[in-house]
């Protein structure tokens, strides 16, 4: 018997969802991604099995940020080429907040300004940069302890350290200033409460319903997040630090020698120098995120020491705020570079670094602003917070869901409203408005009524009309309630015959017939 043929892989390509840059980003994940060029087009491809492709021209392909999710695959010298020909930065991220490599437009570099900064602390300008940056994340911090976490006393405690920044001496005074803020800001986070859909409650662990710690009970700092608001943040840190190597580069400055961080094998210093000025504006951005959106389970995994980690999906959703962070960070850099530049002996006509990342020169030159604008971070995902599927912008419930929690809001309104109307206020109310009806009835005596308005004459030639007098002019009138109103307009009520006369004058019937 002979066997089956197998169908030709090459026909799944026809099912394949093309990959497009959004916001300027490409992310890719999974195992085996390819990166390659071929007859001068980027070929992109990530995943396994049905893979998702992308092709590029060299002209308008939109590219600014490639970003690597893991470590398997293949990058060829011909793409890194490729990118490095389009100034498109490659970056290669794990997902648990580690920077792997990164890689941007090579410019060329001044050994004069790597010597100023390698010098930076024996000449004090490493103090003076070191201060205003911290200066800059505490400033931040306290307006988002204020305004965003309405939390004063957390915010009094950051404006007390911003100002004792300005006084520090050494690098240790500021660093320790920044330690103590940096507990009491991570502390008014700790109970921030953690949205997830209703179908997902069941399978979320507790500790993950809240932002919990700053710091992660598997390691003591940052590092193997325990949940996923700090997972989410470590990978957004990610990014900016990747976002600050690039800067600095471009800059021509080393970003492993830095002023603030302690020079270790392992960590770029400079970088982390640079990206604590805009710390804030990540935390504002997640926690916008986490305050008006709910966060899906499976967005996240646990392994088995409970270290939370993003699933590939999502942390290339995060991979598109990478622009953002860039544009953020540019200007502080271009600042660091010239504050080191003013160190160095040179000529007249080299009064400034290039403004490589900014451009503010060349836009101050043909009477531009200097300041560069900041876009931004695209908007989270928005799901359903019953059952968590995506729903367009401007709404919170999916249309399944809608109809459910639309009559659970009507009966509840219809509580709220019986509970309304028995307080003591509206039974002195209703009370009042009976005792001035029954006195009006009393008042009234049947000889007020004309011969000719009687009930059929109401019932035939009055009610028929009053369907073209509004609900407030027929309530103003007689002076009752608009429901009552609305009773009469629609003929459910027949109104005391002391309204008879009034409601004739309404639909333009003579009252002297």
């Amino acid at each position: 018997m002979a066997a089956t043929q197998t169908v030709p892989q090459h026909l799944h390509h026809f099912n394949r969802e093309p990959i497009v840059p959004r916001h300027g980003v490409i992310t890719l994940f999974g195992y085996g991604i390819r990166v390659r060029v071929e007859r001068g087009h980027l070929i992109v491809e990530d995943g396994i099995g049905a893979r998702h492709s992308g092709h590029f021209p060299r002209v308008r392909h939109g590219i600014r940020r490639l970003v690597i999710i893991g470590s398997d695959g293949i990058v060829s010298l011909s793409a890194i080429r490729w990118l490095a020909d389009q100034d498109v930065a490659f970056v290669m991220l794990e997902r648990d907040g580690t920077v792997l490599t990164t890689t941007g437009p090579v410019r060329p570099s001044d050994a004069r300004l790597r010597r100023a900064q390698a010098l930076a602390h024996h000449s004090g300008i490493a103090l003076k940069i070191a201060r205003e940056l911290i200066r800059q994340k505490l400033s931040g911090q306290e307006r988002l302890a204020r305004e965003l976490l309405k939390n004063s006393r957390v915010a009094e405690f950051i404006a007390k350290s911003h100002a004792e920044v300005d006084s520090a001496g050494t690098i240790q005074a500021i660093r320790q200033i920044e330690a103590q803020a940096a507990q009491a800001y991570w502390s008014a986070w700790r109970n921030l409460r953690v949205i997830f859909p209703t179908k997902d409650l069941r399978r979320v662990p507790d500790h993950w319903r809240t932002f919990g710690s700053r710091k992660s009970p598997l390691t003591g700092s940052p590092r193997l997040a325990a949940t996923p608001t700090n997972a989410m943040l470590n990978y957004l840190y990610a990014l900016l630090e990747s976002e600050s190597r690039l800067a600095l580069a471009a800059l021509g400055l080393d970003p492993g020698i830095g002023v603030l961080h302690v020079d270790t094998p392992s960590r770029d210093s400079l970088a982390c120098d640079l990206m604590e000025s805009v710390r804030p504006q990540v935390d504002a951005y997640l926690f916008d995120w986490i305050s008006h959106e709910p966060l899906r389970r499976e967005w996240f995994f646990e392994k088995h020491d409970g270290n939370c980690r993003l699933m590939g999906s999502f942390a290339a959703q995060l991979s598109e705020t990478a622009s953002t962070w860039g544009r953020a960070i540019a200007p502080v850099a271009e600042w660091v570079s010239r504050t080191l530049w003013s160190t160095i002996r040179k000529t007249a006509q080299q009064v400034h670094p290039a403004t490589r990342l900014t451009q503010s020169r060349r836009r101050q030159t043909r009477g531009g602003s200097p300041a560069i604008s900041v876009e931004r971070p695209p908007r989270p995902p928005r799901v359903c917070v019953t059952c968590g599927v995506f729903l367009k912008s401007g709404r919170r419930y999916c249309a399944t869901c809608g109809v459910a929690f639309s009559k659970e809001g009507l009966i509840e309104a219809a509580r709220l409203g019986r509970l309304a109307t028995h307080t003591a206020k509206s039974e002195a109310l209703r009370a009042s408005t009976m005792k001035r009806q029954e006195a009006a009835k009393r008042a009234w005596r049947l000889s007020d009524l004309p011969e000719w308005l009687s009930e059929t004459f109401y019932r035939e030639k009055i009610q028929p009309r009053l369907w073209a007098i509004k609900v407030p002019i027929i309530a103003t009138d007689l002076i009752v309630s608009k429901p009552y109103a609305t009773d009469i307009r629609k003929g459910r009520r027949i109104p005391h015959p002391r309204h008879w006369l009034t409601l004739s004058r309404l639909v333009g019937i003579s009252t002297n017939k």
